[in-house]
């Protein structure tokens, strides 16, 4: 008989290279569920943050081939290498599929005296450099979102000051608090903050509102302009991993 023990015989490392409480590191879990209840195993998801997303991505490409180091990685792999952050590519991984994509939106704490896209945008025209603005990592795709709907706007986008973050979790709980301005990230990463009351939605960067908040406006209808931005993340091994694993 075929002596080799049918995978996995132990627990199993799922690797998210954003903070805990975002949006990445929640599909992460919701995932990490499921295959717990089809391998039979833990599934242990581990956050590794820095680097704006290189720390983590490096984990997962630089892991034993074995299927017992997995992760999950979000678009920034296809930008990291652009800004000089790393050499690493989608090349270095095995993908197995992708899990999810979200669109970017504008949000402000809910007393900002800015109400719409519009008032925020005309305020960094009037104050250029004295607005703060957060999400991710420097030119993580958050970062890319609002500066490609700054562009649009005619805006430059380092007239706001953006502050790196480990992911829209330590961003928003900084906007809540007082110490940014605007976060740029996913409705869902909002949700909770949104649904108490202590952040406010400008515009979704999507060509419709999304269904669970239909009184938040797309950018086509708050600033007239057609840039759509979103995240996208996929489960993968690092490079060299047998498919047939999963």
């Amino acid at each position: 008989g075929n002596a080799q023990a049918a995978f996995p015989e132990r627990p199993i490392t799922l690797i998210v290279p954003w903070a805990t409480g975002g949006g990445t590191d929640a599909v992460a879990r919701q995932i990490a569920h499921m295959l717990e209840r089809d391998f039979k195993q833990p599934i242990n998801v581990v956050n590794r943050t820095g680097g704006s997303g290189v720390v983590g991505h490096q984990a997962i490409a630089s892991a034993t081939p074995d299927g017992y180091t997995i992760g999950m990685i979000t678009l920034e792999i296809n930008m990291m290498h652009w800004v000089g952050l790393t050499e690493l590519t989608s090349d270095q991984f095995t993908p197995f599929a992708m899990m999810n994509s979200d669109a970017a939106a504008i949000h402000v704490k809910s007393d900002s005296p800015y109400k719409t896209i519009k008032e925020l945008f005309a305020a960094i025209k009037a104050n250029p450099n004295k607005m703060t603005a957060s999400g991710t990592g420097q030119g993580g795709s958050w970062h890319l979102a609002l500066a490609g709907l700054m562009q649009a706007d005619g805006l430059a986008p380092n007239s706001i000051r953006w502050v790196p973050s480990t992911g829209a979790a330590t961003a928003l709980t900084d906007l809540a608090a007082g110490g940014i301005d605007f976060v740029s990230c996913s409705m869902p990463e909002a949700e909770a903050l949104l649904k108490a009351g202590r952040v406010r939605s400008l515009a979704f960067m999507s060509p419709k509102r999304a269904a669970n908040f239909p009184d938040v406006p797309t950018v086509d209808e708050a600033i007239g302009h057609k840039w759509h931005k979103g995240v996208w993340r996929a489960i993968v091994g690092p490079k060299g991993m047998r498919k047939d694993i999963a």
